[in-house]
């Protein structure tokens, strides 16, 4: 009892230390902390371009492929030794058809939701898992011409820019501000990487890897072979992975898949459990986290091909 009198001042901070921190984690990994609301299905006005069109004249499509006036998207399933992957062979008439959308049309911390339900909910064609934005607590992030944060992410990484004329480019976010991007014609980055492929040529190392993440893993990549008079010409590649019958790709396997289709620029997005490929209304590839189940993981946003 005098122990306790004693030290009471002492055992109550101690557990108010305790408390702060452990609320701290939660906030940054777990409480959802909504910023800010957006418009399902919605480019920004400073981004719409006189050349989109909202008309999708005769559409004819199969479980892989779509094509309209202004889109012509086809998929394929391939295979390496011991990894099944999904390319998706995408033209569009108009950049302004490749958008980004956040899940529950909220930006903010923890607001996920899977890859399908946001792709449903924005009715996209075709979609893939962005960058996970929410998962970190600085690094930019534009949407579709909008600024939502514009800390700067401290890492080694590139960003990747996409431009209303659909081009991309990587940069480092200590060379400039979002808000420059923005004024330079940038709508849409994403803060994962790294670049897997710059002007043609492979861009990481045999052995480089996400942080401490193990070399075989589900992945999806993104890139551009050529823009021209405003259309544009994509690859996306989502691989499967962490499981008996997929074992998945390292980034260097991936950066060799992507420079075999043509691709001048490609870049790594969120992977493992986040690698998802939506189209048609239906999930086409076999997301995992861990191997035991076959699911897809909430994330914060997506990429996807729509009106």
């Amino acid at each position: 009892m005098k122990f306790l009198k004693r030290h009471a001042y002492a055992l109550v901070f101690t557990l108010f230390l305790m408390g702060a921190n452990v609320y701290s984690l939660l906030k940054v990994f777990v409480i959802p902390s909504a910023v800010s609301t957006v418009s399902a299905n919605t480019t920004s006005s400073s981004t719409s371009s006189s050349t989109a069109s909202t008309s999708t004249g005769k559409v004819t499509k199969t479980d892989t492929t779509y094509k309209d006036d202004n889109m012509d998207i086809k998929i394929t399933t391939g295979k390496t030794s011991d990894t099944t992957y999904y390319v998706a062979d995408i033209k569009l008439s108009s950049a302004d058809y490749l958008k980004t959308a956040l899940a529950q049309n909220t930006y903010g911390t923890n607001i996920t939701d899977t890859t399908s339900s946001i792709a449903q909910q924005n009715n996209a064609i075709f979609a893939i898992n962005g960058d996970y934005y929410g998962a970190n607590q600085s690094g930019y992030v534009i949407k579709n011409g909008q600024v939502y944060r514009d800390t700067d992410r401290n890492s080694d990484y590139e960003d990747l820019a996409v431009y209303s004329d659909g081009s991309f480019k990587t940069f480092n976010e200590s060379d400039t501000t979002a808000q420059k991007l923005v004024d330079s014609g940038v709508v849409n980055t994403f803060a994962f990487g790294p670049t897997l492929v710059e002007n043609g040529k492979i861009a990481v190392l045999e052995n480089e890897e996400v942080g401490q993440a193990m070399a075989d893993n589900p992945r999806t990549a993104i890139g551009v072979i050529e823009e021209s008079d405003g259309s544009v010409h994509y690859i996306v590649i989502v691989s499967d992975g962490r499981t008996s019958e997929s074992s998945g790709l390292t980034l260097y396997e991936m950066a060799e898949l992507m420079k075999s289709y043509g691709v001048k620029t490609a870049y790594n997005l969120d992977g493992g459990g986040s690698s998802t490929m939506y189209f048609n209304g239906q999930v086409i590839n076999k997301p995992t986290t861990n191997g035991n189940k076959i699911s897809e993981r909430a994330v914060s946003d997506i990429v996807y091909i729509g009106y």
